[in-house]
């Protein structure tokens, strides 16, 4: 702004007319000069904050309009004009102007739909200026004004909603939103469609449970076509059944494009299969038997599939600089492996290594090439899940409750941090010992020992002895637990025990390290109300390979935990193998395996979607999260 503009924003702060507010605003935006800013980076921003008016008129023209129309003592039709000026310096890629006039605006706009126009004006100024948090803020001022005066969401808060919050990487409500804009927006195109579909690809199962959840419009059908898709589409004879059933039942869904496209796709290169797969694990050493059962999980799955020569070879002994020479005499066209952390970073530093791999381990720090897959078995995976989705379920103020060890300090702080990104608000962390100061931490977590200290306090004061409840604290509404089995097992009794007879039940959640099928053949009564994340190999449900868990189980009944995920994870490691070219190229692809619903990222990382299960009296049994 040059010296003009603030002498006379200084002038206009102290005039308390309509009249001279309007005139003053009109001069400045016709003298102001807008300082150079670099817009957001995407080439069709300036496409998208485009608005249509009744005129032909500039943002330049609208504002000397708008002088006149104050001259006439038509402060109304003046509003109106520097209104349009300001959507229309954000069509010229002059963000600050159209954000410096829209809040010159806001005391001057006499009318609820004004003001509620002002505020997302505002909003698209700051998403053009990439200051994502002030433009939530407008929005939800936006929303504000409109629920105040009742009036209808328009396409345009939706549409600058969505990519706000694709901005602030939440894509569950930036597809919600786009559903919505699309839906109200009768100049729709298929390019519109198609990136809603592209948005629906970029969905783990998990996340699209959520999108259902919150009943955006044609959610139906575009939630069955993408779960066809899910499942189906590495076998394209099948997906064109299941695509023709779709078309049947929702004949008159805006998805029918996105059908017809994929109907007419064919494969343009013949899915490779692989013969010669080459499996780097450790055989002997110290972590011989984590590759031993990782071992007897491939081997079961052969057992399914027996089209192909496995070569298992010893990590422990492996000289990692003679690998290449001995996987070309192998004839190798595949590699699984290696499945230890360290030995994956000597695999990943063989730069002459091209053969196609899926690792079982992530690399410390080094990038993956096109060729190279990881699967992630990460806890913090499914802390992000559990938070996202608890955070959906209306719950204001949880309580972490964590036991002190590094793994459950990263899933903490993991649940903690991605609850605070969606809601704006950090829970509390509570850390525990598993031993006789555990009942005292979790008193003092709950508010339990002021209760009592209270009582205490006024029976010292009075004749005789006070009988009183406990009451714990009434500002939590959920706990999550991260601990082992048997710490979980000592801990749950003491939540159930230390709430009020006068409080409302507090649900609690924990994460797969609390629970272990090993321990619910036990007396689970303790445990009973907990529900919790798992992999379909740990929890009797749809997903699980039930035969294959009933013959596991007697073979090795007392095998621990943590390998039975390394089965479960060396069984879905030999189906992945034909599976990963078509997730390369076809976004939507998943494996429905017993470590999980498995995605591909652009990362080349592999995660995964956990079912939730729940103890119900000395039951556990899959549970379906509302």
């Amino acid at each position: 702004m040059d010296l003009l503009t603030l002498t006379l924003t200084k002038w206009f702060s102290s005039y308390k007319s309509g009249l001279c507010a309007f005139a003053t605003v009109a001069i400045l935006a016709s003298c102001s000069t807008t300082k150079q800013s670099k817009p957001a980076t995407s080439t069709d921003k300036q496409t998208e904050i485009t608005q249509a008016f009744d005129t032909n008129l500039t943002a330049e023209q609208l504002v000397a309009q708008a002088s006149s129309q104050v001259s006439s003592n038509q402060q109304g039709e003046a509003v109106t004009s520097l209104l349009n000026a300001s959507e229309l310096y954000l069509a010229q890629a002059k963000p600050h102007k159209a954000l410096w006039l829209a809040k010159q605006l806001e005391v001057l706009a006499p009318s609820a739909i004004q003001q509620y126009r002002l505020a997302i004006i505002e909003a698209k100024s700051y998403l053009a200026l990439t200051k994502i948090s002030e433009a939530y803020l407008a929005l939800e001022n936006a929303d504000s004004i409109r629920e105040e005066a009742q009036l209808t969401q328009t396409v345009d808060y939706f549409q600058t909603l969505a990519r706000v919050q694709t901005q602030r990487n939440l894509p569950i409500v930036a597809l919600d939103a786009n559903l919505r804009a699309f839906a109200g927006n009768s100049a729709a195109t298929d390019s519109d469609i198609e990136l809603i579909w592209q948005q629906f690809c970029q969905l783990s199962p998990w996340q699209l449970q959520q999108v259902v959840k919150m009943s955006p419009p044609n959610i139906k059908g575009w939630s069955k076509l993408i779960t066809f898709a899910n499942k189906f589409g590495d076998d394209d004879a099948k997906l064109q059944r299941y695509l023709s059933q779709w078309q049947r039942e929702f004949s008159t869904h805006p998805a029918q494009y996105i059908v017809a496209n994929l109907s007419q796709q064919h494969p343009a290169i013949i899915t490779n299969e692989y013969q010669n797969i080459a499996i780097i694990i450790p055989l002997s050493g110290k972590q011989e038997r984590a590759g031993k059962v990782a071992q007897q999980g491939i081997l079961a799955a052969y057992n399914i599939d027996s089209g192909k020569t496995l070569h298992f070879i010893d990590s422990t002994t492996l000289d990692m600089t003679t690998l290449n020479a001995k996987l070309t005499e192998l004839n190798v066209d595949y590699v699984i492996g290696p499945l230890l952390k360290e030995n994956v970073n000597s695999y990943l530093a063989q730069t002459e290594l091209t053969l196609p791999t899926l690792l079982l381990n992530l690399p410390a720090t080094v990038a993956l090439l096109p060729h190279q897959v990881a699967l992630s078995m990460r806890p913090e995976d499914e802390a992000i899940q559990a938070a996202t989705t608890l955070s959906r379920q209306q719950y204001q103020f949880p309580i972490i409750l964590s036991h002190q060890d590094s793994a459950s300090r990263r899933i903490a702080q993991t649940f903690s941090q991605q609850w605070q990104h969606i809601t704006g608000k950090t829970p509390e962390t509570v850390f525990f010992n598993s031993d006789a100061k555990m009942q005292n931490q979790l008193k003092a977590s709950l508010g339990v020992d002021l209760s009592q200290q209270r009582t205490k306090e006024l029976n010292r004061h009075i004749k005789y002895s006070i009988k009183s409840e406990l009451r714990n604290r009434r500002d939590i509404d959920m706990i999550y637990v991260v601990g082992l089995p048997l710490e979980t097992k000592l801990l749950k009794p003491y939540i159930d025990v230390n709430i009020s007879p006068f409080a409302d039940i507090i649900p609690v959640f924990a994460s797969s390290r609390s629970h272990s099928s090993k321990i619910d053949k036990s007396d689970n009564r303790d445990l009973s109300g907990l529900t919790f994340t798992e992999m379909p190999w740990q929890l009797r449900s749809k997903q699980q390979n039930k035969a294959l868990a009933a013959q596991a189980k007697k073979l090795w009944p007392n095998r621990s935990d943590s390998l039975q995920s390394i089965f479960a994870m060396g069984f879905d490691s030999l189906a992945l193998v034909d599976k990963i070219f078509a997730m390369q190229n076809k976004t939507y692809v998943r494996h429905y395996g017993q470590t999980g619903i498995l995605q591909l990222g652009k990362d080349n990382i592999l995660t995964r979607s956990l079912i939730w299960g729940k103890y119900s009296r000395s039951k556990v049994q899959e549970f379906v999260m509302d």
